[in-house]
């Protein structure tokens, strides 16, 4: 049996009761909740427990004495709380320095009743100098409470070693207790990252980052004149090749030899603002199948093209295309062309559509490019990034297992990346972030990651490790709840599936207009533009995968990166990609839907044969009234829907949906199919076990094969019914269908409803085992798999 079956319920979601909301240290909640009412109330931290940090702002210094030996100064600013310290760059010959940073300490590791504040000087040699320092007592330390405004910094005289006297120089410092809500938090140093120096101090820091803007720009090669081969001898035959950035697309070659070819062809590329690639056409000319020559090329930047909202038509303009062959180096060449080639277009950015940059199934927004297309939002989101629980080594880091975790959520353009909690397989964030909602049908995508990236600490992978993913349908959420949950998070690896260790979220979704959500409902899921002018299948998967690459690398230049690796597990890259375990789920999806019209069916099998006398009798009664009062048919079906909707609310959902492993046929997947799903493209493996897989998906695609053929069949036997394709049985059916036409006509439609219904229910004995005969001569009707090949 599966070894994973014991701790099957390890991969449920868990209810979690967390400490929400704030407790400050000295007035009650909220600070006394004198200010909750105030305008600033969402700068609250409600959904996540509050984290006390000491917070230390160093400023500047002035007046600060110079080095008797060197005559210069080379100051910079050491914060000690017990066992921690932080340290400032340092600035050279410099007495009045600016350093403007701010130092977290977590109170929970506080082990000092004194925060000292040092300026040093930085020698090469030997120790560094002591210039002076202020001491801060723990207990005298005021408390802030968002939304007042930042403590103001003061000037303070520098002590001596002993803190007997004063010495030359001041220092502009601001220390306060506060929590993770406070605005320096995001760019303090850490006392929890003490550890992690050059480079990867910016990788640990919480930041957001917004997607860049994309456009499809549509080109619309519509004809070009006076094309001439290089061989003048030659009429050239000739197509065309759109490049922008890394996508490339050529139009069909001109079936014709001629100097004026016409194409009109539509190009569709992915472009993302600000416009940093531009459109690259060349026009070739096919000399032979093996050969191709440039005979005229055009560069255009994509700013200067018209940016449309609906479906008017765009002007088209002619451009001049620079010769090819006809350069100054080949001399008095260039005066014998007394023309140019001229190429036709009609290019715009459409602005009317939702650029695809994430699978459909779980889109997190669908707004189209164009900002004065959008509505205003019906809701916002606040997700609360509680803690991780339980998170396997990713890594080694001095002979044992580590893990630094951080966790990126995205929803819409806004992408959230908390700060990076080292060594640590129990990491709390407690950061908490908003999104706006446009539509509820959207989902929310959060991951969680190893920062393999922590310059001059060790670690050294060259990519961050996926540790598992959540996803949250917002539609599936009551509104003004707030819901505490532990996900599992669960990854597939090649060894089987895998429990990563635990996610814990708060996630409330707040109507701001119930009236706006309700309209919604009725209206398309994409900008209209999708339905009036579709794209292709093949085009969208295209485009699909051309957006994902340029928001990997566009979010992968941002400092600090939010790396392509993150991003593309993230917008699911690789869903699309074959694999026996999801064809596997998916069929038995499709099983489970048909399951409740097979039961059904079966109970009505069952009154059909008397298995139990007093339903089927009840049956006939009911059939009964519905003859004698047809018009209570439909009422009847509606009112019984009612029932059935009103007592399942009863067993509603209490929580958010989340990954299921049983659905998703990944507790009993097969390890060489895992190996399968795992494999790069194309393949990897040797040739007999590439061999034996597609020997396997041969015969898979034949049984899916011989599926589709039998629907086909059944689909050209109906055909076949008045098609003549066979005279014998058509002729039988049209005498049937003049018969009952004449019999229906003159029998009133109650009469044909009793006695088709009691027909249907008549009792066992007076049944045939045989099968009927409407069904024989279906079956005998001839289908066109005679004629298939």
């Amino acid at each position: 049996m599966n070894p994973l079956a014991p701790s099957k319920e390890d991969f449920k979601l868990k209810d979690t009761k967390p400490q929400l909301g704030e407790r400050w240290p000295h007035g009650g909640a909220r600070g006394g909740g004198s200010w909750i009412s105030s305008e600033r109330a969402t700068s609250t931290y409600d959904l996540v427990e509050q984290m006390f940090y000491l917070y230390v702002r160093v400023v500047k210094a002035r007046d600060l004495p110079t080095n008797p030996v060197t005559g210069s100064c080379d100051p910079y600013v050491e914060v000690k709380l017990g066992n921690y310290r932080g340290k400032t760059q340092y600035f050279e010959k410099r007495t009045n320095p600016e350093w403007n940073q701010v130092f977290a300490f977590s109170k929970e590791k506080i082990q000092s009743s004194v925060v000292e504040v040092f300026v040093r000087e930085k020698e090469m040699v030997g120790r560094d100098d002591y210039i002076g320092k202020v001491v801060f007592d723990m207990h005298e330390v005021p408390t802030r409470v968002p939304p007042d405004s930042p403590l103001a910094p003061q000037w303070y005289r520098l002590e001596d070693r002993r803190g007997d006297s004063k010495v030359k120089g001041e220092v502009m410092l601001a220390v306060w207790m506060g929590t993770q809500a406070d605005e320096a938090f995001p760019e303090a140093w850490h006392s929890d990252a003490a550890t992690v120096s050059g480079e990867g101090v910016f990788s640990i820091r919480s930041k957001v980052y917004v997607s860049p803007k994309l456009w499809y720009l549509r080109v619309n090669v519509i004809e070009a004149q006076d094309v001439e081969s290089l061989d003048k001898s030659q009429v050239p035959q000739v197509f065309v090749k759109a490049q922008v950035g890394n996508q490339v697309l050529k139009t069909k070659l001109c079936p014709t030899r001629t100097t004026n070819p016409v194409w009109n062809e539509d190009l569709l590329f992915v472009a993302a603002e600000p416009f940093e690639e531009q459109l690259l056409l060349t026009v070739e000319n096919k000399v032979t199948p093996a050969k191709d020559e440039i005979v005229g090329k055009i560069l255009l930047p994509l700013h200067i093209f018209e940016r449309r909202l609906d479906h008017r038509p765009v002007h088209s303009k002619w451009f001049n295309l620079e010769k090819f062959g006809f350069g100054a180096l080949e001399g008095d060449k260039r005066h014998e062309l007394k023309f140019s080639t001229r190429i036709h277009l009609r290019v715009c950015l459409e602005g009317g559509y939702h650029v695809l940059d994430e699978s459909t199934m779980y889109i997190s927004d669908q707004r189209p490019t164009a900002r004065q297309l959008w509505k205003q939002p019906i809701g916002i989101l606040e997700v609360g990034i509680l803690s991780a629980q339980g998170l396997l080594p990713m890594k080694t880091k001095d002979g044992r297992g580590a893990t630094d975790a951080y966790c990126v959520a995205k929803y819409g353009l806004k992408w959230v990346r908390t700060r990076t909690i080292l060594e640590s397989f129990n990491p709390k964030w407690n950061e908490q972030y908003t999104w706006e909602v446009y539509d509820p049908c959207t989902v929310i995508t959060l991951g969680v990651f190893d920062n393999c990236h922590l310059g001059g600490n060790g670690g050294g992978g060259k990519n961050d490790s996926r540790i598992g993913k959540v996803r949250i349908r917002l539609s599936t959420l009551e509104t003004d709840r707030i819901y505490t949950h532990s996900y599992p998070l669960l990854v597939l690896q090649p060894s089987g599936l895998k429990k990563m260790g635990e996610l814990q979220l708060a996630v409330r979704f707040t109507c701001l207009s119930f009236a706006s959500m309700i309209y919604l409902y009725g209206h398309p899921l994409l900008p209209k533009m999708h339905y009036l002018h579709p794209f292709t299948v093949n085009q969208l998967d295209s485009l699909r995968f051309q957006a994902m690459n340029i928001v990997g690398v566009r979010l992968g230049r941002a400092e600090p990166p939010l790396r392509k690796e993150v991003v593309e597990y993230m917008l699911d890259v690789d869903s699309h990609m074959w694999s026996m375990r999801r064809s596997k789920a998916n069929f038995f999806r499709i099983v489970s839907l048909f399951s409740g019209a097979i039961s059904m069916s079966k109970w009505l099998g069952e009154v059909c044969q008397w298995k139990n006398p007093v339903t089927t009798v009840l049956v006939h009664v009911l059939f009964f009234i519905l003859i004698c009062y047809p018009e209570l048919i439909l009422p009847t079906i509606f009112l019984y829907m009612f029932l059935i909707g009103i007592w399942n609310y009863r067993f509603r959902p209490r929580h958010p949906p989340h990954m299921d492993t049983k659905l998703s046929w990944a507790e009993a997947v097969h390890p060489d199919e895992l190996d399968e799903e795992f494999d790069t493209f194309p393949t990897s493996k040797q040739q007999d076990v590439a061999r034996m897989r597609y020997d396997r998906l041969r015969s898979v695609a034949g049984r899916i094969q011989t599926v589709v053929g039998d629907i086909a069949t059944q689909g050209e036997r109906f055909q076949a019914l008045l098609s003549w394709r066979d005279p014998r049985a058509t002729s039988l059916f049209v005498i049937f269908c003049l018969n009952a036409a004449v019999i229906l006509y003159i029998t009133p439609f109650k009469i044909i409803a009793l006695l088709t219904g009691l027909f249907w229910l008549r009792h066992p004995r007076f049944r045939s085992k045989l099968p009927s005969v409407p069904s024989n001569f279906f079956r005998r009707l001839p289908s066109r798999a005679d004629s298939m090949l």
